[in-house]
């Protein structure tokens, strides 16, 4: 099995984290959403597996190409 890692393509605060590690997730599935410029942009799974981890927390600031969760496949 092979870990993807799923990063922010923008930096701004995380506003929600509808899955938790452990969880099923197909390719396109929402697994957060950053707030930037007041528009909540998803950040989607780049492929179907379960999530490893989850590395931050609802309301941390990211940074453009922060690591945010694995998935593992």
């Amino acid at each position: 099995m092979s870990d993807i890692r799923i990063i922010s393509e923008v930096a701004g605060r995380i506003c929600a984290l509808p899955l938790e590690a452990g969880a099923a997730v197909s390719e396109g599935d929402e697994v957060a959403f950053v707030e930037a410029m007041k528009m909540e942009i998803p950040v989607a799974a780049p492929a179907t597996g379960t999530i490893k981890s989850i590395l931050v927390a609802l309301d941390d600031v990211v940074a453009e190409g922060q690591l945010l969760a694995i998935v593992e496949t």
